[in-house]
């Protein structure tokens, strides 16, 4: 690859098509070459500044002349428009697993088993960090990537391209360097795995959002990649390492060594510094002890080492098993765990509302690190692993995360251990607190309970609750900490004078939000209902709700009787409506929305009967562009009609948008009747 260090474009100054297009080829080689010099070679030869210029106007050029956009320039890596469902790929190659062993003996054993086959005395294995990510499969055709695809059952994977084309460590087109041109076809295996600071600063901010934090780096790796929405996966800081070629036409390689340190010169990062070439299995295994002293200074998680014949010509005659090369093994590390004693159980309020019980722990170290706290989950978890006050129990720690109590040591109680109630009463506020059936969730009633106010806040405010527009959680924090917002009403009595006061807000834009929150008051009945945040009720209950009682008067009114004997409401749902309209703090903030003018009952509901649309069931698939897919399903709802996720012979209609997918072929298949989009608007009399 030519070097371009930083090509000079004015995009002011181009005007034709053909100037355009030349600078658009200059700047993705340029742009090409430095993430090239900065994710292989750890390398950069420019500034983040410079690049970032760079990749500005390679944007701007293209927002110009938005016919040069192409699926594999740089500017695409940062994600596509969300689909329904991901495809699944076949690999060609199976992607088979390894024997994984956790005993030196199991290694030694298949060392002699390969040299007993292959008649040598010693073998030159390659020794490679064992990642604890995901495995994944990279299909280039002419250079250019075509997909991508997850193991999934070794014959068949799940298509991850949209997602693994917006990690900047994936090259989209292929270089050639130091002559190594690129096969026609080329189809490589490697790992995608999130970074531990990545994965730490990730799951903070899932806390702070009263999320469940992902358990490890590799789970979170899993589910960034299998995101149907790819602007969720790119941002999560994805990274890859690639570790085989499963195939390269036109080229052989005699060894692993040369394939991994060939894969470099057409730009996939290989981890050539953590690799060694180890001559007989003493070396191997002394490779394995010094990595698993040093794993906790890397960056990422590795769970052991991976030991393969080096000769390509030696694996062959070795051959496979069923599932597994018989040329390879996996030697894991032992799991990092540490006994202590349970001092206390403690109870941790969110901004939801939902407590989490946390194990306070005798201080142990575990890898490196002091550990004095655990995650416990739920009631149901404690209950399942019989965790009690005083236990000496194992703890595990993977990665940074929030250590697990694995389970307790039953042979060292001594009788004094105490079993963990959750509490009756919220240890934040006092207020009631409701357990689900499955003692998954403990919740506590008050809405006006000061642990939750920031996140409820944000939660009344959200797109499908009243939309109010402009009300982030950055600008909630704000208000809360100047002491503006003391619960739902006082949103509705903020003036412009108090909003300009705050930092980043000014005259202009604290009037368009008081305005945004004076819009909401014509909010219906159904999305105050969620929007008020009560446990277990969504916007799919709420609605129902609302239908059924046509007031909140009535609603708090509603014995558990009545509630019952609605069709999606179950005794948990109606435990949890009691009691939370059953506290004097709702009760005085129902009062305060109702002083505010908001809408407080639905508007009268037209008979079953003369509803057009009643009984019919509806299924929403591809990019409609008359309305949203939220605005299309409550227009259903409102004549009647039911709106379900997926296709099947009780589907009445299925509406298409553009690039209709998988759903679209089942219902043709099926024969259901499928409507445009203008024929939709013809049957809901919406034209």
């Amino acid at each position: 690859m030519k070097m371009v260090k930083k090509p000079k474009v004015s995009v002011d100054k181009i005007e034709s098509h053909d100037e355009a297009e030349k600078a658009a080829h200059v700047l993705r080689d340029a742009i090409r070459f430095h993430n090239y010099r900065y994710y292989v070679l750890d390398s950069p030869i420019i500034t983040d500044e410079e690049f970032d210029e760079l990749f500005l106007t390679l944007i701007a050029l293209e927002e110009k002349f938005p016919d040069l956009k192409s699926l594999d320039s740089p500017t695409q890596q940062v994600g596509g428009a969300p689909r329904e469902e991901l495809g699944l790929v076949t690999h060609t190659i199976p992607m088979v697993s390894l024997k994984t062993v956790y005993e030196e003996d199991a290694v030694r054993s298949f060392d002699q088993t390969c040299r007993s086959e292959l008649g040598v005395d010693e073998l030159e294995y390659i020794a490679e960090p064992k990642f604890d990510g995901v495995a994944v499969e990279l299909v280039y055709e002419n250079g250019r990537l075509v997909v991508a695809s997850t193991r999934g059952d070794g014959e068949t994977g799940e298509d991850i391209t949209a997602n693994i084309r917006t990690i900047k460590e994936v090259p989209l087109v292929l270089m050639s360097y130091e002559g190594e041109e690129p096969p026609s076809r080329l189809v490589v295996r490697g790992e995608v795995y999130m970074g531990i600071d990545i994965f730490n600063e990730l799951n903070r901010q899932r806390l702070e959002k009263d999320e469940q934090p992902f358990a490890n780096p590799r789970n979170a790796a899993a589910g960034s990649l299998r995101q149907l929405d790819p602007m969720i996966t790119a941002g999560r800081s994805l990274q890859i390492f690639v570790y085989g070629v499963a195939e390269a036409t036109g080229r052989d390689f005699a060894t692993q060594w040369e394939a991994l340190h060939t894969l470099p010169k057409w730009g996939l990062k290989v981890n050539t510094n953590l690799i060694q070439v180890c001559k007989g299995i003493d070396k191997t295994l002394e490779f394995h002890r010094q990595l698993g002293e040093s794993r906790d200074d890397l960056p990422y998680e590795i769970d052991g080492v991976v030991f393969k014949v080096n000769s390509i010509a030696s694996q062959d005659k070795l051959g496979m098993r069923a599932r597994s090369p018989r040329w390879a093994i996996a030697y894991k590390f032992k799991p990092r765990q540490a006994t202590t004693k349970l001092r206390q159980i403690t109870v941790q309020v969110g901004r939801t509302g939902r407590l989490t019980p946390v194990a306070e722990l005798e201080p142990v170290n575990i890898g490196g690190v002091e550990v004095a706290r655990a995650s416990l989950h739920n009631l149901s978890e404690i209950e399942r692993k019989d965790i009690r006050i005083g236990d000496t129990v194992i703890v595990e720690r993977a990665g940074d995360v929030i250590p697990q109590v694995v389970k307790p040591i039953e042979d060292l109680r001594d009788g004094t251990e105490v079993v963990f109630q959750m509490p009756s009463q919220c240890p934040i506020c006092g207020g009631e607190v409701v357990i689900t059936e499955d003692k998954r969730t403990a919740s506590c009633t008050n809405i006006g309970c000061p642990a939750q106010l920031r996140r409820s806040i944000s939660h009344f405010a959200c797109r499908g609750g009243m939309d109010i527009e402009g009300l982030g959680m950055k600008r909630v924090d704000q208000m809360v900490d100047a002491g503006l917002i003391k619960g739902f009403a006082s949103l509705y009595t903020l003036t412009v004078d108090e909003l300009a006061e705050l930092e980043r807000f000014g005259e202009k834009t604290a009037q368009t939000l008081v305005d945004q929150i004076a819009k909401t008051k014509q909010q219906p009945f159904h999305r105050l209902l969620f929007a008020m945040g009560i446990p277990l009720i969504g916007a799919e209950t709420a609605k129902v709700l609302a239908s059924h009682f046509g007031s909140m008067e009535r609603l708090m009114k509603a014995t558990e009787q009545e509630l019952i004997e609605i069709d999606s409401v179950g005794p948990e749902v109606a435990q949890s409506l009691i009691s939370f309209f059953s506290s004097d703090t709702t009760r005085q903030m129902v009062t305060e929305l109702e002083e505010a003018g908001l809408t407080l009952s639905a508007e009268e509901e037209v008979a079953p009967g003369e509803k057009p649309l009643d009984g019919l069931k509806f299924v929403l698939t591809g990019v409609l562009t008359r309305w949203t897919r939220t605005e299309a399903a409550s227009l259903i709802e409102s004549l009647g009609g039911k709106v379900a996720s997926s296709v099947s012979r009780k589907t009445d209609y299925l509406v298409a948008g553009d690039k209709a997918g998988s759903k679209l072929t089942k219902a043709q298949k099926l024969g259901v009747t499928i409507l445009s989009e203008d024929e939709f608007a013809e049957l809901t009399g919406s034209t």
